[in-house]
């Protein structure tokens, strides 16, 4: 059975990743120290190898390189959340950037011939024209925040080492993510917890930023079916887009939650909500993927929304 390393298994997506790759790889991950959170991944920890590490540490990559023998990297540990690097740039550079330089140094040091998915973001287009859309891989980047700055190079960094060394990088530019499990940072969470909160007694009124957005979301467990083909099917150096095709407005997606609920809510805006820019519109064009991996998405949205709110109504 081959060996997969996941940074970030602690996480949102890295908790689907491990569910979805335990019936064909033994899974290791990396957690740093006493502060870390095993909530997601509780129900599969026997089955998991979790290995103490520091991307911040060059010594402590590559030992866990050394001590783990992945044959697949999944490199998802981040700083992910637009809004927090507005408030905390420098940490998530260092986060974003400085980790994923040390596990691309760390293995091209060691013996390994690994293969290794960056998991990048549609973020990194950015500010993207009417007539630019759906975005294709060959779309000029023009990031907006300090989050898409840093995955931007996190991808640059991937396509460098793979032409300088012949290292097998694939790189993912993955739109909106969403499902169970998400943090309340991301939209759909944010608005599903406030739901059911209101539903739990709280005060019936739903804070919310931008509505005006349209975003291509994805379901967790769909990208994480589609990290797993691009280790396997897709070409070192290149980059690929996953995505569901759609766009929907933010306001109809919360409209679509507040159905779901019988309880009788009232939306104001929220000025600390909004941020200093925003991409006005992420649609993408995910055919050079599905040509080489023959994936699409299974859950329709009305799905995992109903599946949003049934995890923030247990929590």
């Amino acid at each position: 059975m081959k060996r997969a390393l996941i940074t970030g298994i602690t996480g949102f997506t890295g908790s689907h990743l491990a569910e979805h790759l335990l019936d064909k790889y033994e899974v290791f991950g990396t957690v740093r120290g006493r502060s870390r959170q095993t909530d997601f991944i509780n129900h599969i920890v026997d089955r998991l190898k979790l290995v103490e590490c520091d991307l911040s540490d060059p010594s402590s990559v590559y030992a866990t390189l050394e001590e783990t023998q992945p044959e697949i990297i999944f490199h998802l540990a981040a700083q992910s959340f637009v809004p927090t690097s507005w408030r905390a740039p420098q940490e998530t550079m260092s986060t974003n950037v400085i980790g994923t330089l040390n596990i691309l140094e760390s293995l091209r040091k060691s013996s390994l011939d690994s293969v290794i998915q960056i998991a990048g973001s549609s973020e990194e287009y950015g500010l993207v024209h009417p007539n630019e859309t759906p975005i294709n891989e060959e779309n000029p980047l023009r990031p907006l925040s300090p989050y898409a700055v840093s995955k931007v190079s996190q991808d640059l960094l991937g396509y460098q080492y793979c032409r300088s060394y012949g290292m097998k990088v694939i790189r993912t530019r993955s739109f909106n993510i969403i499902g169970p499990r998400s943090g309340e940072k991301i939209v759909t969470a944010a608005f599903a917890k406030q739901i059911a909160q209101i539903e739990a007694g709280a005060d019936p009124v739903i804070m919310v930023g931008n509505l005006d957005a349209t975003r291509d979301f994805t379901d967790v467990r769909d990208v994480v079916r589609a990290y797993a083909l691009a280790v396997e099917k897709c070409n070192p150096g290149e980059h690929y887009n996953i995505c569901s095709e759609k766009t929907w407005r933010i306001g109809d997606v919360l409209d679509m939650l507040l159905r779901m609920s019988t309880a009788e809510i009232r939306v104001k805006q929220d000025p600390a909500r909004m941020r200093p820019s925003d991409v006005p519109i992420l649609l993408g064009d995910c055919r050079k993927f599905r040509d080489i991996t023959g994936w699409s998405p299974s859950f329709t949205l009305e799905q995992s929304m109903k599946d949003i709110l049934d995890y923030w109504r247990q929590k």
